[in-house]
């Protein structure tokens, strides 16, 4: 029997593809990726302007299936979107600073004050709410250390609740993986 499943763009898709589609929708955390998700996944990674034929070869998968797979994985929220990586240095910011942030208060006022403000700081690459002795980790790209000192007064000392501010220069990039393990 053949249960058909309406998608996203109108189209329908068969079987066990209609399941893996209604349960990326409902729950994506809990969706189990079978070996053709995993590879189309990794693939992606390697490279996102893969054509689907190209991709669909590779993954040993009709042009139309993997198409559709490809749709109900960005449905889903697990494929968030598709980016340009940009060389750092060759972008004019070869230097990362490490910045530990501590609040002088951690209310959810505070705290969202300050994540407000620090999405407007361009050379924030990423910042994350940690446990331990600070509350914040930022990761800031910058051109080099008079840059950073602009950084720092201009925009860093001025975040909301801020009450220190810890630096640390990277001396060089041992690895970095933009794509994520898939299993």
């Amino acid at each position: 029997m053949v249960r058909a499943c309406k998608l996203a763009a109108g189209t329908t898709a068969g079987g066990i593809i209609c399941d893996k589609v209604n349960d990326l929708w409902q729950n994506p955390a809990s969706m189990e990726l079978d070996r053709y998700d995993r590879a189309i996944l990794r693939l992606l990674q390697q490279d996102a302007r893969v054509t689907n034929a190209r991709l669909a070869n590779e993954v040993n998968l009709s042009e139309s299936a993997c198409l559709r797979r490809v749709r109900a994985l960005e449905e889903s929220g697990l494929i968030e979107g598709y980016t340009a990586l940009i060389n750092q240095q060759k972008a004019g910011y070869p230097v990362n600073v490490f910045v530990s942030i501590t609040l002088d208060r951690q209310s959810q006022s505070g705290l969202t004050a300050f994540e407000t403000a620090v999405h407007k700081i361009p050379e924030v690459m990423e910042c994350y709410l940690m446990t331990g002795e600070h509350d914040y980790l930022l990761r800031v790209v910058v051109a080099d250390l008079a840059d950073f000192e602009r950084v720092h007064s201009q925009h860093l000392t001025r975040l909301p609740s801020v009450v220190s501010v810890q630096s640390s220069f990277a001396m060089r990039i041992v690895t970095r993986a933009v794509a994520l393990p898939v299993r």
